[in-house]
């Protein structure tokens, strides 16, 4: 289905690859793994021909359909929901008017034809319309929704009516990026179970490891410039590599000694007469042994000590009567919470029932009608929002902001925390105006973590890190001794954080006293909810 040979690829000075090798054939399920910046969207890029690496062979099978789904999109025009996961409005005529020019061109028999042919197709199929509302029911829409205007809704819910998109395509292999970014934990869950039953082969990145857990059959491994193979999911992986790295290194330290005798003899008897001729054979017998490079560490997450939060009072914050409303809508009514000290909860349930709205009330960001807020003594509270970028001064740079925050910190340790968090060299002298969105979340995050308030309410604050900032952040959160409500759709992040769970569902709460697991045993809100959703 894919194969790749001997895969050599430079970006300026710096070399990606270097007789890298992958094959896919029907029906795996690969995770492409390694730090960022290691080149996994590049290869990606080449698979698909947007980019010719300088010398290698990418070899498609002529009959196979890729689908890919990149990390970001928009919406073009006035296309409603409905018609950007049907592809009617955009998709299907750019594929007509594709194969048109094949023809016309007499490339009939070209794999691009055969590729484009069968999106056509697919998307021409009588019953799109009713496969794409299943897919986009399956990934958090409401009926409601399916008429509205694309470009009217965020960029995560294109990217959701897009996926959908790619869905219904049913492609031969599925290219993923990050596919869980722009998903609630509900529609994640749905689209992890649809793709273990997927009858295509799948080749996605991700920064999920349960997902990766629960999806993918092999792990491949950007390192030393080459594609490492491991058989498994990434708990597999995490474990073969590390037996792996052990194996090298006995492997070299026996060699490193054996070089070490060797040259020990060798610089000893080299000029006795009569001990020369052994030392020149024992020269020669260095010269043909196969140097073993010294093996690199795999990465591990960085631990450090988090500050503790002053202590508060045994209540952190209550509602009381909170009645909200956005215009018409009305989100609570009549609702009543209280948040005792020390408790690690997560808000869990679908897309729109009112999670952030939640957390927004909890940090006394928004105005409610009704009710009250009530704040424990000598509660210091802290709001990590998904709009990562109002809490930044866009004149400071990422270190001046990290001091701010701390300012008993030396900047050794501001540093070794900054780059724990990969911000590395020149990156600590940027300006906070000019990082990216994960740029910006690993900033907030490292924020948090040297000033700790004694209630953080972090809403989605996985979301565009790399596997082992996750790691590192989940590593920091176990040890915080302050009152923690979050939302999340990571679910490794989850079960190592959570001791209770809210279940947010048409404004009313569901309190479970117990962590993720518990909640999934206790009640089948899950399967209900899907299955009305994805009933067509």
């Amino acid at each position: 289905m894919l194969t790749i040979r001997d895969l050599k690829m430079t970006l300026g000075a710096r070399m990606l690859f270097e007789n890298a090798s992958l094959q896919v054939n029907s029906g795996d399920r690969v995770a492409l793994v390694g730090p960022n910046g290691a080149g996994k969207s590049t290869l990606f890029s080449i698979i698909l021909g947007q980019k010719e690496p300088d010398t290698g062979v990418v070899e498609r099978d002529a009959w196979t359909m890729v689908g890919f789904l990149p990390q970001e999109g928009e919406a073009h025009g006035e296309e409603t929901v409905l018609e950007v996961a049907t592809g009617r409005v955009e998709e299907l005529p750019r594929l007509e008017k594709r194969l048109h020019e094949l023809e016309a061109a007499g490339d009939v028999s070209c794999p691009e034809y055969f590729e484009v042919h069968a999106k056509h197709d697919a998307l021409n199929d009588p019953q799109v319309e009713t496969k794409a509302k299943k897919m986009l029911r399956g990934l958090g829409y409401r009926d409601t929704d399916f008429d509205r205007k694309a470009r009217e809704m965020s960029g995560g819910w294109i990217m959701r009516a897009r996926l959908a998109r790619l869905l219904v395509m049913e492609p031969d292999l599925l290219l993923l990026d990050e596919p869980t970014n722009h998903l609630d934990l509900l529609s994640l869950l749905w689209l992890q179970k649809y793709l273990k039953n997927y009858s295509g082969a799948l080749l996605l990145i991700s920064h999920d490891r349960e997902f990766m857990d629960e999806v993918v059959t092999q792990v491949h491994e950007i390192s030393e410039k080459k594609l490492i193979a491991y058989t498994g999911n990434y708990t597999d992986f995490l474990r073969q590599r590390e037996e792996r790295y052990e194996q090298q290194s006995a492997a070299y330290k026996n060699q490193q000694k054996e070089i070490s005798s060797l040259q020990e003899f060798i610089d000893r008897f080299r000029a006795v007469p009569s001990k020369a001729s052994q030392a020149m054979s024992k020269l020669k017998q260095i010269e043909r042994l196969e140097l073993i490079d010294k093996p690199i560490a795999p990465k591990k997450p960085f631990r450090f000590q988090i500050p503790q939060p002053p202590r508060g009072g045994q209540r952190a914050v209550s509602l009381k009567g909170i009645h909200m409303a956005y215009g018409a809508i009305k989100v609570y009514e009549g609702l009543d919470l209280t948040i005792e000290r020390g408790e690690r909860t997560v808000l869990v349930g679908p897309n729109g029932s009112g999670k952030s709205t939640l957390l927004k009330i909890l940090a006394g960001v928004v105005e409610f009608q009704e009710g009250e807020r009530d704040l424990g003594h000598n509660a210091k509270i802290g709001y990590f929002s998904q709009h990562r970028a109002a809490t930044l001064d866009a004149e400071k740079t990422v270190l001046d902001e990290v001091i701010a925050s701390a300012p008993l910190m030396r900047e050794d340790e501001a540093r070794a925390i900054l780059g724990s968090f990969l911000f590395r060299k020149d990156d600590i002298f940027k300006k906070t105006e000019v990082l990216s969105g994960g740029e910006k979340t690993r900033l907030n995050l490292i924020k948090f973590l040297v000033d700790p308030p004694n209630l953080l309410l972090m809403d989605e604050p996985t979301t565009h890190l790399d596997i082992h900032t996750v790691e590192s952040l989940t590593l920091a959160l176990e040890r915080y001794e302050g009152t923690l409500v979050f939302i999340s759709h990571d679910v490794h992040f989850i079960r190592h954080l959570a001791t209770k769970v809210l279940h947010v569902n048409s404004g009313k709460i569901t309190v479970y006293s117990g962590g993720y697991d518990y909640f999934l045993e206790k009640t089948n809100a899950l399967d209900d909810e899907r299955a009305a959703l994805t009933a067509s």
